[in-house]
């Protein structure tokens, strides 16, 4: 296999590449960029739009929080658990059919929600249908379709850009799907959101393999496609600075998921406005712009294992400072911004780490196994934050546990080295395909 000096990593680290892709028709770096954008601007703009319907869906159905928050709890593990999946089916078959099949799955899914008059049905749409949708539709299938489809030197600008696209359809759809929420009602707001996901799988278009690409991604011969799915993942799971990015992504997700479902929650329970609750979503996804486009655009310049400790120990900052002071609208937008920018700004790091480590060829499963820590971590976050509400009537402790996970991410990712996995692990994933 071959190896050369990866020119978005410092100068001493390698990484196994492939030949530059060729060029697609239609189908221009820029043409690939803005339909993957737009795909993380849907779909992870309208899954933000959730954490709205907390109350008013448990006060039409009569439930407790609780019902809602397994519900997207479970969509978060089982988003994260079939992510290597998809991301392996995106390796051989290409992003542009996973993405059009997780976008059918995740809009019945969103109607199913809507619809949904038994907690049963609730789990299956909201947890089940849009957490495995999500898993083939997401930004990283469109992160995994970039580093295949795209020039080396596009690659971590276009996944910052990917990034702060799912950010700015969070800045977007807040606001708009508490309008839909306010003149409509949050059922029929799920619908109207529902047929903008449908829109996926006509952007997906643009994300399509070239055929001679395809059909030599399914041959068995060339060396560089010898590498199978299990002695790659062994190889990985065996190689300690990947376990090390694992361990501190589960902590993203954690953060994430608490924040995005039960801050509206918890807002409520502090006299805020409903209003509040959907422009402090907006504004995290708004900040979020620019902090994972900076993050793309640092993650080729700068030591990834340093930015990311700095990332979450600016979460840690912002975390304590928050709960420090009384609930206000300032104080609740100043810290809405302060996350926002230190929101998905770990992914563009996260994944350049992966590409450094191992090459392009197993990006979307490898990628798609460090997801799914953060999946897991977003599961105990959503889970557990309503579990723990339901106990004491208090968010106090999952505060808490959070800045202590911030802490421990802070300082798991300093050990990191930024080079190619060794070259024998490599020769032990040709020699288990052959």
């Amino acid at each position: 296999m071959m190896r050369t000096t990866n020119p978005m990593s410092q100068p001493d680290q390698t990484s196994f590449v492939q030949k530059e892709p060729a060029s697609h028709g239609w189908r221009t770096p820029w043409v690939i960029v803005l339909c993957g954008c737009l795909i993380s601007m849907v779909t992870f703009g309208v899954r933000s739009d959730y954490g709205l319907c907390v109350t008013p869906l448990s006060m039409t159905r009569g439930w407790g929080r609780e019902v809602f928050a397994f519900s997207i709890a479970l969509q978060n593990l089982l988003w994260g658990l079939g992510q290597p999946f998809a991301g392996a089916l995106a390796d051989r078959f290409g992003a542009a059919r996973v993405l059009a099949g997780g976008g059918m799955l995740y809009a019945a899914g969103v109607v199913l929600t809507a619809t949904a008059t038994d907690p049963l049905l609730l789990h299956l749409g909201a947890g089940v249908m849009v957490g495995l949708g999500l898993s083939g539709a997401a930004f990283a299938i469109v992160i995994a379709g970039f580093t295949r489809l795209l020039p080396t030197s596009w690659r971590s600008t276009a996944t910052g850009l990917a990034t702060a696209s799912g950010s700015l359809g969070q800045f977007t759809f807040a606001p708009l799907g508490q309008q839909f929420i306010d003149v409509y009602g949050w059922q029929a707001a799920l619908v109207i959101l529902a047929f903008g996901v449908a829109l996926v799988p006509l952007l997906a278009t643009a994300l399509a393999s070239p055929p001679k690409e395809r059909e030599s991604a399914l041959q068995v011969g060339a060396v560089i496609h010898e590498e199978r799915f299990i002695a790659a993942m062994k190889v990985a799971l065996r190689h300690p600075s990947y376990l090390l990015l694992t361990a501190g992504f589960f902590v993203c997700g954690f953060h994430v998921a608490f924040i995005t479902v039960h801050l509206p929650a918890y807002l409520a329970d502090n006299g805020a406005d409903p209003g509040l609750a959907a422009w402090s979503l907006s504004m995290i996804g708004l900040f979020n712009v620019i902090g994972a486009y900076g993050a793309g655009v640092l993650a080729g310049r700068w030591p990834r294992r340093w930015l990311l400790s700095a990332i979450y120990f600016g979460r840690v900052v912002a975390i304590i400072l928050f709960i420090s002071v009384p609930v206000t609208s300032w104080s609740t937008l100043a810290f809405a911004g302060a996350m926002g920018l230190f929101w998905l700004s770990t992914v563009p790091p996260t994944s350049g780490l992966v590409a450094v480590m191992f090459g392009p060829r197993h990006m979307g499963m490898l990628f798609g196994i460090v997801f799914f820590s953060h999946q897991v971590g977003a599961f105990l976050g959503v889970w557990l934050g309503g579990k723990f509400y339901a106990q004491s009537h208090s968010y106090d402790l999952m505060w808490w546990i959070s800045i202590a996970l911030g802490l421990f991410a802070t300082v798991v990712h300093l050990p990191i080295r930024e080079r190619a996995a060794p070259a024998s692990a490599h020769a032990q994933v040709i020699a288990a395909g052959q």
